[in-house]
């Protein structure tokens, strides 16, 4: 008998090397997660394990039937969200992969965790957000901790819009920083940062927020440049060295810091134009 169609949400064909590797890399760390049929074959396994096991002691209870097919569900379920968050990382791994990525150098037990976390993700946005971690992950193992993939696990849709709210006020200084000189100017609060929003953001790990006393850059040079989403800003100090230049009152966590490129935030509009009002003492006299 020829073999049934495969249930896989995902496309294994004609797939980049990267792509490819990550699947296999993947499949062996979980269990053959992409095994054609998977689904049905797992939760046939564990139902026909399940009904010898009871039929050993005669008869099977309706508990027992409904807890056996609750378990058959709920496996179904998280491998649809599994395939579903590999399969947008394969395409982002398709389309952006650098030559040398190779997935296969990426850990085991982080793969295993991650998993382990993710499967019960079922938002598409959230899953996005998921797949982003999966494939840069894949293009340089270690770029993402494991601290990190336990926080996502517990972040909620609510505190992830809030967080890409605040991304949308970050600048490249060396790090992404968030720059927030006035948490009361209207530009913030009509952009959805206020106290509150920063208070919780410090609250639950993703930035730290003290309300009073602003964090600085120390020991910068005479001059440099920062970017607002790849729109550079030249600066000018007024000594040769050991310079200081104010960056308001936030900065991102080790946690924040990894996930404010991926969050999915747009540049804030007209936010550029601020910063550069703010600093306009060290804008050089030939900057428009």
């Amino acid at each position: 008998m020829p073999p049934g169609p495969s249930h896989s949400l995902i496309d294994l064909g004609n797939l980049s090397k990267p792509a490819d590797t990550l699947v296999k890399k993947v499949s062996r760390a979980v269990g053959g997660l992409f095994e054609p049929r998977q689904i049905r074959r797992v939760a046939k396994a564990k139902a026909d394990a399940t009904l010898i096991e009871a039929e050993a002691r005669i008869q099977i209870t309706d508990l027992e039937r409904r807890a056996m097919h609750r378990r058959i569900e709920e496996d179904a379920r998280h491998q649809q969200n599994m395939e579903s968050i590999v399969g947008r990382a394969i395409r982002q791994l398709n389309d952006d992969a650098k030559p040398d990525t190779n997935p296969d150098d990426m850990d085991d037990d982080w793969i295993a965790n991650f998993f382990d976390k993710c499967r019960i993700v079922s938002d598409g946005d959230m899953q996005t957000l998921w797949s982003k971690v999966l494939a840069g992950e894949a293009g340089k193992p270690g770029t993402y901790s494991k601290r990190t993939v336990n926080f996502l696990s517990e972040m909620d849709k609510n505190d992830a819009e809030l967080f890409t709210k605040l991304c949308g006020f970050a600048w490249m200084s060396g790090s992404i920083v968030p720059l927030i000189f006035d948490y009361e100017a209207n530009i913030y609060n009509n952009n959805g940062i206020n106290y509150n929003a920063l208070t919780h953001l410090d609250s639950i790990g993703l930035a730290t927020f003290s309300g009073v006393g602003t964090i600085s850059k120390i020991d910068l040079p005479k001059k440099f440049t920062i970017a607002f989403y790849g729109k550079p800003l030249a600066l000018k100090m007024p000594e040769d060295s050991d310079n200081t230049l104010d960056l308001g009152y936030v900065q991102f966590t080790r946690i924040g810091r990894e996930l404010a490129p991926i969050c999915g935030s747009k540049p804030v509009a007209g936010f550029y134009e601020y910063v550069k009002e703010h600093w306009k003492q060290y804008l050089p006299e030939s900057q428009p």
